[in-house]
């Protein structure tokens, strides 16, 4: 039951919760913000997607010519003259490959524009967020839901490009939507507490810069995580990115379905990073306006 104090002369309503209550409580707490704050979502998610190539005569044409471009020096690289043991492995295509390293690279380009833009992030929005009662925790959602816009796209050009050069998809790839609700809810997890960290210090963007290239090398974007010798083959899943990765060559590339035990640890490292992330954030939202 609650109970009601008086300070100042003021009422206040107190609640008292059990446990059980309180973590019910911070569960959905993320949810009930989106849920609230819905129209200001979109309407500033809106004016994000249509200022990225504003002034641009292209456009949107753009976001589709990048993964193009990309995917087509990949192919021209890799179908010349370099040795593939992996293009056996890939049932003798050696453009394959080519699309071998672009799902990788899909994945982690997604990653790569939420770590890189996270830490200041609350930098961008600094006025609104101390002018006004604008929901900080949102602007990650927003953020990644951007993100995830221009994924989508180079999901498709994939593909379009694995129909046009093998002249058929396979039936998993049907799957495609499993991957992006828990690489989503990683990601914004991830941005939450690297946008609490970044309002205190502008070295954590600093740090992303220099991080975020190395770890490439560190995912198996290049290379599978089974070409690894034991026991580096199981420690890569530590790497997060590692899951999504080879979930998503598993559905689009060999058309068979995800291990369950990895896709099981990917919701696990999901549902982890996503509250983790989200208690941080919330942990310190007052004092992030104070120091912003």
């Amino acid at each position: 039951m609650p109970s009601v104090n008086i300070v100042n002369g003021k009422q206040i309503v107190v609640e008292h919760l059990d446990p059980t209550q309180r973590v019910a409580r911070f569960l959905a707490k993320p949810f009930r913000q989106m849920q609230n704050h819905q129209e200001l979502i979109q309407a500033v998610l809106r004016r994000e997607l249509k200022a990225r190539f504003q002034g641009s005569v292209g456009g949107w044409f753009w976001a589709v010519v990048a993964p193009l471009v990309a995917i087509a020096v990949y192919t021209f690289a890799f179908t010349t003259n370099l040795q593939l043991p992996l293009a056996d492995t890939l049932g003798g295509h050696r453009v394959a490959y080519a699309l071998f390293i672009f799902s990788g690279i899909v994945v982690f380009n997604f990653f790569s524009e939420m770590a890189y833009r996270s830490p200041m992030l609350l930098h961008e929005y600094a006025h609104y967020i101390r002018q006004t009662i604008f929901p900080s925790d949102m602007l990650a959602v927003i953020a990644m839901l951007r993100a995830t816009a221009y994924t989508i796209i180079s999901v498709g050009v994939m593909l379009l490009f694995q129909l046009l050069v093998t002249g058929h998809l396979h039936w998993t790839a049907l799957l495609i939507p499993i991957i992006f609700p828990p690489l989503m809810a990683f990601l914004v997890g991830m941005a939450w507490f690297l946008c609490a960290v970044g309002a205190f210090t502008r070295d954590a963007g600093y740090l992303m810069i220099n991080i975020v290239p190395l770890f490439m090398f560190a995912t198996p974007v290049f290379y599978p995580h089974d070409s690894l010798a034991s026991p580096f083959n199981l420690l890569i899943y530590a790497n997060a990115l590692t899951g999504y990765i080879e979930v998503t060559r598993d559905i689009v590339l060999l058309g068979r379905l995800p291990d369950p035990l990895v896709y099981g640890w990917i919701l696990l490292t999901s549902v982890t990073t996503f509250y983790f992330g989200y208690w941080f954030f919330d942990r310190y939202r007052n004092v992030i306006v104070d120091v912003l």
